[in-house]
């Protein structure tokens, strides 16, 4: 094909799926429908990316703004029907008392999710509890739940309306956990009109009260066509206390497959 008209043709159906957005979002009826239809138009906007591994940094900062370091390795699976989850895989490589400690998550939609802990010193892999998921994730300000929340149909929806960010025009969705066990009641995410990109997510305890913050940012597109945050810092508003997540460059479509993801996966890791 002739190589101007193949990127017409991409041009022109990259426009006509963005008029299709555009059509569903203004065309819903009621703010549940609305918020529906942005969280999905940012959820679907990912597809099709098979599989990915990431290094990254995790910084830790108590009240104080003492820091602790940690570095990490997250490989994850894409499980392209949406009435399933993705799978994951964190390893940690640093410091050494806590290097090889791995979290293996199986993402369920209205089941609880199959978390397991892999801990290297007692060689032993523990099942985390569907009823302890909102405990922090090796004293981080991330629960265990937030590796595993972001599949679209986890919650009900209804749509806030617009608001600038920092420059960038938003839609604010107000989302609520289908899991009755998730240690929020609510979540309010800004989701970026251009790229469809989640920019921040309040989150408010089971009092109702706002509990941290998360900001998106330093966002890259990949040849691939799939955009990443490259900077997440989570605050919590309650103990003052912050954990920021600094990744590397993503690799896709590496090759993995299900056996990468299961438990006995968890004891080969060195």
């Amino acid at each position: 094909m002739n190589p101007q008209k193949h990127i017409k043709k991409i041009m022109t159906i990259t426009a006509a799926s963005l008029l299709f957005s555009f059509i569903s979002i203004t065309g819903a009826n009621t703010p549940a429908e609305k918020g529906f239809d942005v969280a999905a138009r940012s959820d679907r906007s990912d597809r099709g990316f098979s599989d990915s591994v990431v290094q990254l940094k995790m910084v830790m900062r108590n009240k104080a703004g003492k820091q602790t370091q940690r570095s990490l390795l997250i490989s994850t699976l894409e499980v392209p029907d949406e009435t399933l989850g993705d799978r994951s895989l964190i390893v940690f490589d640093s410091p050494a008392d806590i290097s090889g400690t791995a979290l293996l998550s199986h993402v369920k939609i209205l089941d609880p999710d199959d978390q397991w802990l892999y801990l290297p010193g007692l060689k032993r892999i523990k099942r985390i509890s569907s009823v302890n998921k909102s405990g922090p994730f090796v004293g981080s300000e991330f629960a265990f739940e937030d590796f595993t929340a972001l599949e679209l149909k986890k919650y009900t929806y209804k749509y806030l309306g617009e608001k600038d960010l920092n420059g960038i025009m938003c839609d604010m969705v107000e989302r609520y956990p289908r899991y009755e066990y998730s240690g929020y009641t609510k979540q309010v995410s800004w989701i970026d009109q251009q790229v469809f990109q989640v920019r921040k997510v309040d989150f408010y305890d089971r009092k109702g009260d706002l509990l941290k913050t998360l900001i998106l940012d330093d966002y890259k597109s990949y040849n691939s066509g799939f955009w990443r945050s490259h900077t997440m810092k989570m605050v919590n508003h309650q103990t003052g206390k912050s954990t920021d997540l600094l990744y590397g460059d993503y690799l896709f479509k590496k090759g993995l497959s299900k056996n990468d993801f299961s438990k006995s996966a968890l004891k080969r890791i060195r």
